[in-house]
């Protein structure tokens, strides 16, 4: 586990974690927004129905993947990422390769982009509290309503209320410009929160973990699918999809164009897709399942 920029590496990781196998006879190389341990168990299924493939992780943020693939040219088999729009800009620059197969071919049309970029989550922006601060408050289920919990209660929320700084995370910069466009109550929301401080965050995980520690009462626009997988911190966390609307992120694959090994990132797709969509699923998939079923061309999920 390496938590500082490796080297020979100009772009910033995250978590470099090695996957080895038994009698190794090829090695993808992942570079993904997710956190490596929870896409570990993910990583063991595939190794073992592939006994002879190593996998190396690199975890590093949506702005560090573009920065390795177009700005420094860093050779990886597969990007994995919850940014969409970079997802997608990788693949009109040419830095995608085309991938057909019977599990993308099951995808409706709104869950691959030319073949090249295929969603394998859907994943809400949430709010996450905290259970001792909204104790004796009511729950703010819409934006109105939490704009009117912060306004009533200034000194409890002063310096307490932390979402992504669009600087440095792609997904917060989606998530923050999708608030723009639904909702002309987001830049009210956002004058409330620079009043009380607000504080920026890279990622969600971080986010959660203060929530849970008392240091923040309020995280926006935090992913679900992390906050549901803290179920330790369950007893200090209350995680809320917005009544009025919630953002819906897609994290997707695509398959690199300078990978040396197309079939077996192909394979790797391909068990990414079933564990998310077939019926069957796979108990090893780290994220909240919504099946397509009899090839319906079901529309994204949104609460």
């Amino acid at each position: 586990l390496i938590l500082c920029a490796l080297p020979g590496l100009a772009f910033e990781v995250e978590e470099h974690v090695h996957f080895p196998a038994a009698n190794q006879t090829a090695e993808l190389r992942v570079i993904s927004t997710a956190d490596a341990d929870l896409f570990a168990p993910f990583v063991a299924a595939f190794q073992a129905l592939n006994p002879s493939v190593a996998i190396d992780y690199y975890a590093v943020s949506s702005s560090e993947i573009m920065v390795a693939l177009q700005d420094e040219g860093e050779h990886f088999d597969l990007a994995i990422s919850s940014a969409m729009d970079l997802q997608i800009k990788l693949a009109n620059d040419g830095l995608a390769q085309t991938y057909r197969s019977g599990a993308t071919g099951t995808l409706p049309d709104w869950a691959r982009w030319r073949h090249r970029v295929f969603a394998f989550t859907q994943e809400p922006a949430t709010m996450v509290l905290s259970r001792a601060d909204f104790a004796d408050i009511a729950l703010p289920r819409t934006r109105q309503a939490l704009i009117t919990a912060l306004r009533d209660n200034p000194d409890r929320f002063q310096g307490r209320i932390g979402t992504y700084d669009v600087r440095e995370s792609g997904l917060g910069y989606l998530f923050a410009t999708q608030d723009a466009r639904a909702s002309d109550g987001f830049w009210r929301l956002m004058e409330i929160f620079g009043g009380l401080d607000l504080r920026l965050y890279c990622c969600s995980g971080a986010m959660i973990e203060d929530v849970a520690r008392g240091d923040l009462a309020v995280a926006y626009n935090v992913l679900g699918s992390y906050a549901e997988a803290r179920g330790d911190l369950a007893g200090q966390i209350r995680i809320l999809e917005p009544q009025d609307y919630t953002n819906m992120m897609l994290r997707s694959a695509v398959i690199l164009k300078d990978t040396g090994e197309p079939d077996l990132a192909g394979a790797f797709v391909d068990h990414l897709l079933a564990a998310a969509w077939s019926a069957e699923g796979d108990p090893a998939y780290p994220f909240r399942r919504y099946p397509v079923r009899n090839g319906a061309e079901s529309a994204p999920y949104r609460p």
